[in-house]
Protein backbone atom coordinates (compact mmCIF):
# COMPACT_ATOMS: atom_id res chain seq x y z
CA UNK A 1 0.00 0.00 0.00
CA UNK A 2 1.38 3.35 -0.94
CA UNK A 3 0.65 6.69 1.69
CA UNK A 4 -3.23 7.03 -0.05
CA UNK A 5 -4.07 3.49 0.46
CA UNK A 6 -4.18 2.06 -3.28
CA UNK A 7 -1.63 -0.43 -3.72
CA UNK A 8 1.42 -0.42 -4.72
CA UNK A 9 2.71 -0.79 -8.37
CA UNK A 10 5.54 -3.42 -9.37
CA UNK A 11 8.25 -2.38 -12.01
CA UNK A 12 8.67 -5.82 -13.88
CA UNK A 13 12.39 -5.85 -14.56
CA UNK A 14 13.91 -8.30 -17.24
CA UNK A 15 16.33 -10.85 -15.79
CA UNK A 16 18.03 -13.17 -17.89
CA UNK A 17 18.95 -16.60 -15.85
CA UNK A 18 20.43 -19.93 -16.77
CA UNK A 19 17.36 -21.29 -15.47
CA UNK A 20 15.24 -19.48 -18.13
CA UNK A 21 18.39 -20.67 -21.15
CA UNK A 22 17.24 -24.83 -20.43
CA UNK A 23 13.51 -23.86 -20.25
CA UNK A 24 13.60 -21.92 -23.45
CA UNK A 25 16.22 -24.83 -25.21
CA UNK A 26 13.55 -27.02 -24.13
CA UNK A 27 10.42 -25.57 -25.30
CA UNK A 28 12.06 -25.14 -28.80
CA UNK A 29 13.50 -29.01 -29.05
CA UNK A 30 10.60 -29.95 -30.98
CA UNK A 31 11.30 -26.98 -33.79
CA UNK A 32 14.41 -27.52 -33.67
CA UNK A 33 14.71 -31.00 -34.46
CA UNK A 34 12.69 -30.35 -37.66
CA UNK A 35 14.82 -27.11 -38.48
CA UNK A 36 17.78 -30.03 -39.12
CA UNK A 37 16.78 -31.53 -42.62
CA UNK A 38 16.80 -27.47 -43.77
CA UNK A 39 20.33 -27.25 -42.43
CA UNK A 40 21.14 -30.63 -44.42
CA UNK A 41 19.91 -29.03 -47.56
CA UNK A 42 21.83 -25.80 -47.45
CA UNK A 43 24.80 -27.90 -46.92
CA UNK A 44 24.79 -29.61 -49.73
CA UNK A 45 23.62 -27.35 -52.01
CA UNK A 46 26.46 -25.29 -50.73
CA UNK A 47 28.49 -28.17 -51.81
CA UNK A 48 27.23 -28.29 -55.11
CA UNK A 49 27.81 -24.33 -55.79
CA UNK A 50 31.25 -25.20 -55.14
CA UNK A 51 32.00 -23.81 -51.79
CA UNK A 52 34.10 -26.08 -49.65
CA UNK A 53 32.43 -28.32 -46.40
CA UNK A 54 34.52 -25.87 -43.68
CA UNK A 55 33.11 -22.69 -45.67
CA UNK A 56 29.81 -23.88 -45.80
CA UNK A 57 29.76 -24.42 -41.63
CA UNK A 58 31.25 -20.98 -41.10
CA UNK A 59 28.71 -19.32 -43.34
CA UNK A 60 25.82 -21.40 -41.09
CA UNK A 61 27.92 -20.43 -37.78
CA UNK A 62 28.33 -16.60 -38.71
CA UNK A 63 25.41 -15.31 -40.79
CA UNK A 64 22.57 -18.18 -39.13
CA UNK A 65 19.89 -16.70 -41.40
CA UNK A 66 18.97 -20.12 -43.71
CA UNK A 67 16.57 -17.92 -46.01
CA UNK A 68 19.27 -15.35 -47.17
CA UNK A 69 21.90 -18.47 -46.79
CA UNK A 70 20.22 -19.77 -49.75
CA UNK A 71 19.78 -16.61 -51.18
CA UNK A 72 23.00 -15.87 -51.44
CA UNK A 73 23.47 -19.85 -52.94
CA UNK A 74 21.68 -18.51 -56.12
CA UNK A 75 24.14 -15.44 -56.27
CA UNK A 76 26.97 -17.08 -55.66
CA UNK A 77 29.51 -16.86 -58.88
CA UNK A 78 32.65 -15.87 -60.77
CA UNK A 79 33.18 -12.84 -60.22
CA UNK A 80 31.16 -12.30 -56.90
CA UNK A 81 28.24 -9.75 -56.99
CA UNK A 82 29.10 -8.35 -53.71
CA UNK A 83 26.81 -5.47 -54.09
CA UNK A 84 23.93 -7.72 -55.30
CA UNK A 85 24.30 -10.24 -52.79
CA UNK A 86 25.10 -7.51 -49.66
CA UNK A 87 21.18 -5.53 -51.19
CA UNK A 88 19.55 -9.35 -51.10
CA UNK A 89 20.67 -10.64 -47.87
CA UNK A 90 19.58 -7.45 -45.97
CA UNK A 91 16.45 -7.57 -47.81
CA UNK A 92 15.51 -10.82 -46.81
CA UNK A 93 17.00 -10.27 -43.11
CA UNK A 94 15.59 -6.74 -42.79
CA UNK A 95 12.51 -8.32 -41.24
CA UNK A 96 14.50 -8.32 -38.28
CA UNK A 97 14.46 -5.18 -37.86
CA UNK A 98 11.02 -5.63 -36.94
CA UNK A 99 11.07 -8.34 -34.78
CA UNK A 100 13.97 -7.03 -32.57
CA UNK A 101 11.70 -4.01 -32.27
CA UNK A 102 8.61 -6.22 -30.68
CA UNK A 103 10.74 -7.37 -28.28
CA UNK A 104 12.07 -4.07 -27.11
CA UNK A 105 9.75 -3.40 -24.30
CA UNK A 106 11.19 -6.68 -22.76
CA UNK A 107 14.85 -6.42 -23.88
CA UNK A 108 15.44 -2.73 -23.45
CA UNK A 109 15.80 -3.15 -19.61
CA UNK A 110 18.77 -5.76 -19.88
CA UNK A 111 22.00 -4.47 -19.75
CA UNK A 112 23.43 -3.81 -23.55
CA UNK A 113 25.67 -6.68 -23.41
CA UNK A 114 23.05 -9.22 -22.53
CA UNK A 115 20.90 -8.04 -25.00
CA UNK A 116 22.64 -8.72 -28.17
CA UNK A 117 23.91 -11.73 -26.75
CA UNK A 118 20.00 -12.71 -27.26
CA UNK A 119 19.31 -10.85 -30.81
CA UNK A 120 22.57 -12.48 -31.61
CA UNK A 121 20.44 -15.68 -31.93
CA UNK A 122 16.90 -14.39 -32.97
CA UNK A 123 15.21 -16.32 -35.58
CA UNK A 124 11.62 -16.55 -36.72
CA UNK A 125 10.63 -20.06 -34.59
CA UNK A 126 11.92 -18.29 -31.38
CA UNK A 127 11.10 -14.65 -32.18
CA UNK A 128 7.33 -16.58 -32.16
CA UNK A 129 7.99 -18.13 -28.96
CA UNK A 130 9.46 -14.78 -27.30
CA UNK A 131 6.21 -13.07 -27.89
CA UNK A 132 4.09 -15.61 -26.22
CA UNK A 133 5.92 -15.75 -23.10
CA UNK A 134 6.24 -11.81 -23.19
CA UNK A 135 2.18 -11.59 -23.43
CA UNK A 136 1.88 -13.98 -20.58
CA UNK A 137 4.01 -12.03 -18.27
CA UNK A 138 7.41 -13.48 -18.51
CA UNK A 139 10.66 -11.96 -17.24
CA UNK A 140 13.39 -14.04 -18.18
CA UNK A 141 14.71 -13.20 -21.53
CA UNK A 142 17.07 -16.49 -20.88
CA UNK A 143 13.72 -17.96 -22.69
CA UNK A 144 15.08 -16.50 -25.84
CA UNK A 145 18.53 -17.15 -25.93
CA UNK A 146 18.27 -20.47 -24.64
CA UNK A 147 15.80 -21.19 -27.64
CA UNK A 148 17.98 -19.55 -29.89
CA UNK A 149 21.08 -21.13 -29.37
CA UNK A 150 19.36 -24.89 -29.32
CA UNK A 151 18.63 -23.31 -33.04
CA UNK A 152 22.05 -22.21 -34.01
CA UNK A 153 23.64 -25.68 -32.66
CA UNK A 154 20.74 -27.42 -34.69
CA UNK A 155 21.65 -25.42 -38.01
CA UNK A 156 25.78 -26.23 -37.62
CA UNK A 157 25.51 -29.51 -36.92
CA UNK A 158 23.05 -30.38 -39.82
CA UNK A 159 24.90 -28.00 -42.18
CA UNK A 160 27.93 -30.24 -41.72
CA UNK A 161 25.98 -33.54 -42.30
CA UNK A 162 25.07 -31.92 -45.69
CA UNK A 163 28.33 -31.20 -46.59
CA UNK A 164 29.23 -34.71 -45.92
CA UNK A 165 26.32 -36.18 -47.53
CA UNK A 166 26.00 -33.95 -50.54
CA UNK A 167 23.25 -34.84 -53.18
CA UNK A 168 23.01 -38.20 -52.33
CA UNK A 169 19.90 -37.28 -49.90
CA UNK A 170 17.87 -36.19 -53.17
CA UNK A 171 14.93 -33.36 -52.72
CA UNK A 172 14.02 -33.42 -48.81
CA UNK A 173 10.91 -31.49 -49.44
CA UNK A 174 9.68 -34.62 -50.73
CA UNK A 175 9.43 -35.86 -46.69
CA UNK A 176 7.25 -32.26 -46.21
CA UNK A 177 9.61 -30.98 -43.80
CA UNK A 178 8.83 -27.40 -45.95
CA UNK A 179 5.25 -27.48 -44.87
CA UNK A 180 6.20 -27.90 -41.43
CA UNK A 181 7.32 -24.38 -40.64
CA UNK A 182 4.53 -22.86 -42.39
CA UNK A 183 2.22 -24.96 -40.37
CA UNK A 184 4.04 -24.24 -37.38
CA UNK A 185 4.01 -19.97 -38.13
CA UNK A 186 0.50 -20.15 -38.96
CA UNK A 187 -0.16 -21.68 -35.51
CA UNK A 188 1.81 -18.57 -33.80
CA UNK A 189 0.31 -16.10 -35.69
CA UNK A 190 -3.47 -17.54 -35.02
CA UNK A 191 -2.40 -17.46 -31.01
CA UNK A 192 -1.58 -14.24 -31.21
CA UNK A 193 -5.19 -13.54 -32.23
CA UNK A 194 -6.74 -11.46 -29.84
CA UNK A 195 -10.54 -10.53 -32.10
CA UNK A 196 -11.67 -8.39 -34.50
CA UNK A 197 -9.34 -5.17 -33.76
CA UNK A 198 -6.44 -7.40 -35.41
CA UNK A 199 -8.68 -8.01 -38.49
CA UNK A 200 -7.77 -5.34 -40.92
CA UNK A 201 -4.55 -4.65 -39.99
CA UNK A 202 -3.60 -8.36 -40.86
CA UNK A 203 -5.72 -8.45 -43.84
CA UNK A 204 -3.69 -5.29 -45.17
CA UNK A 205 -0.37 -6.85 -44.22
CA UNK A 206 -1.41 -9.91 -46.16
CA UNK A 207 -2.78 -8.06 -48.92
CA UNK A 208 0.64 -6.08 -49.31
CA UNK A 209 3.25 -9.21 -48.58
CA UNK A 210 1.57 -10.79 -51.22
CA UNK A 211 1.09 -7.74 -53.76
CA UNK A 212 4.90 -7.12 -53.16
CA UNK A 213 6.55 -11.12 -54.06
CA UNK A 214 4.95 -10.10 -57.28
CA UNK A 215 6.08 -6.61 -57.73
CA UNK A 216 9.13 -6.08 -55.36
CA UNK A 217 12.65 -7.49 -55.25
CA UNK A 218 13.16 -10.83 -53.52
CA UNK A 219 12.69 -10.62 -50.14
CA UNK A 220 11.50 -7.39 -49.77
CA UNK A 221 7.86 -8.43 -50.11
CA UNK A 222 8.08 -9.37 -46.06
CA UNK A 223 9.69 -6.52 -45.20
CA UNK A 224 6.51 -3.78 -47.21
CA UNK A 225 3.65 -6.57 -45.77
CA UNK A 226 5.02 -5.67 -41.97
CA UNK A 227 5.52 -2.62 -42.29
CA UNK A 228 1.81 -1.71 -43.62
CA UNK A 229 0.42 -4.04 -41.41
CA UNK A 230 2.32 -2.30 -38.45
CA UNK A 231 1.50 0.94 -39.31
CA UNK A 232 -1.97 -0.13 -39.86
CA UNK A 233 -2.52 -1.10 -36.68
CA UNK A 234 -1.03 1.63 -34.89
CA UNK A 235 -3.51 3.76 -36.53
CA UNK A 236 -6.23 1.71 -35.45
CA UNK A 237 -5.31 1.65 -31.57
CA UNK A 238 -4.14 5.74 -31.81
Amino acid sequence: MNAHGAPARTTRTATLTLRGVVDGAREIAPVAIFVIPFGIAFGAAAIEKGLSAPLSVLMSTFVFAGASQFAALDLWASPMPYLMLALTVFAVNARHILLGAALAPWLLHLPMAKRYAVLSVLSDPNWAQATRALQRGETDAGLVLGSGLLMWIAWIIATAIGTVLGSNLGDLTRFGFDVLMIAFFAAAVVGQWRGLPDLVPWLVAATVALAGAWILPFGWHVVAGALAGGITGALRHG
